[in-house]
């Protein structure tokens, strides 16, 4: 029995072939994958059938039972489930057995950092972020890459899309050393600074960068994008077209930073208006049960009219605009709230090209590169958990699109 992956040593959004060969034909085999990412360990196992020629092949054969159901060379991957604390190995380990106990094993070291990606500490201007570009070749299109609610910078992202040909700055804007706590009164004028060091980086080419971020981050990617006109193509992902109330962290719980009216941007020293939060007798019934909260019912998006009057003037921004959402988002209601900056879009007649993509089944975790675990339906918040929606294998599914789709788009109106 031969257990064989190809490529050897790929990059985290490489897909991987997984096959096996010297099977007896229409006999069972069970694969099993395990992984440590984070503190965590992380497994799943599939059982499949050989064909007529003794072979498994994930691009080809949907297992008779196990952590995923169809067809998908990745199946294995994003439907791991967390195993308990880490065991010290962050190769992913394939293993496959048969009944009568012969067994093959593989290892597969997944690249966090594709070779040939230069890194560089940013902290020029009051700046916070990690710059990765090609380190051989001419000067790359320059991109902006922002997280969200979490806060921190995303260097892993940002390396990722170096390797295809970019020269991309992950920057903090709170949640860092050196930063704000919580997402509250962030000056536009940062994330001018960033342009500007950006475009006077000699591993930079053009008069303009791009700019992604994925949910809160996708909100500041269509504002930043409205304001500065540097910024020639934004990707907004899980986002919001509508300027939406501040995160004050320090306030402790979530009750009581939903009620502390803050609001997450300014603009030359003004506060600029927002979306206020709600608490509806529902949410406070998950806070008090210690259920999942779906967050999304704290954003007031039924009233079309109060959306209208906290939109991001979207119009204003000199590119082409992707946004992309989930159906099932429970963060919050991405769809919406695109459909917002799409409506003013249609009206502005926008002269570049402008689409807006919506994931069905898919949950608000659609915003990591692919090719991770998706069976974590929650994840820890201020003195609650956040429930995500969606279902795995949809939000995996998603994953993969939209990472597919954000990089040819920057491709096709930055060059790479």
């Amino acid at each position: 029995m031969k257990l064989d992956v190809t490529p050897e040593t790929p990059v985290m959004d490489t897909p991987l072939r997984i096959r096996l060969d010297g099977l007896v034909p229409r006999g069972a085999v069970t694969l099993t994958a395990t992984c440590d990412l984070a503190d965590r360990s992380w497994a799943s196992s599939a059982v499949f059938m050989a064909a007529a020629d003794g072979s498994v092949d994930l691009t080809r054969d949907a297992p008779l039972t196990g952590s995923y159901s169809s067809v998908d060379p990745m199946g294995l991957i994003w439907s791991m489930a967390s195993a308990g604390p880490a065991a010290g190995d962050k190769r992913l380990r394939l293993t496959a057995t048969v009944d009568s106990g012969q067994s093959a094993e593989t290892y597969v070291d997944r690249l966090g950092r594709p070779p040939g990606i230069a890194r560089e500490a940013v902290e020029a201007g009051g700046l916070v972020g990690v710059f990765c570009y090609p380190e051989s070749g001419p000067p790359r299109p320059g991109i902006i890459l922002i997280g969200g609610a979490e806060g921190g910078l995303h260097e892993p992202d940002a390396a990722l899309l170096a390797a295809h040909g970019f020269s991309v700055l992950a920057l903090a804007y709170f949640g860092a050393p050196g930063l704000p706590s919580g997402l509250v009164r962030v000056p536009l004028e940062y994330f001018g600074t960033a342009i500007d060091w950006l475009l006077a980086h000699d591993r930079v080419s053009g008069t303009q960068v791009g700019i992604t971020g994925g949910s809160r981050g996708g909100e500041a990617a269509l504002l930043v994008g409205s304001t500065f006109e540097q910024i020639a193509a934004v990707v907004c992902l899980v986002g919001s077209g509508v300027l939406t109330q501040g995160i004050p962290y320090d306030r402790g719980h979530l009750l009581d930073i939903l009620r502390a009216q803050e609001p997450s941007w300014t603009w030359h020293g003004t506060p600029l208006p927002y979306l206020p939060y709600v608490i509806p007798a529902e949410l406070e019934r998950l806070v008090a049960a210690g259920e999942p909260v779906e967050l999304r019912l704290a954003f007031p998006t039924a009233d079309p009219d109060l959306l209208a009057r906290h939109a991001i003037e979207v119009e204003r921004i000199r590119g082409p605009v992707l946004m992309q959402s989930a159906e099932q988002d429970a963060g919050w209601d991405s769809v919406t709230l695109c459909e917002v900056a799409m409506a003013r879009l249609d009206r502005a007649r926008h002269p570049w090209p402008y689409e807006h993509v919506v994931y069905p089944g898919a949950g608000h975790a659609i915003a990591p590169p692919p090719y991770g675990p998706t069976t974590a339906m929650s994840g820890p918040g201020p003195g609650v958990s956040f429930a995500a929606g969606g279902s795995p294998a949809a939000t995996a599914a998603a994953r993969e699109a939209q990472w597919r789709r954000a990089v040819a788009f920057f491709t096709e109106h930055l060059g790479a």
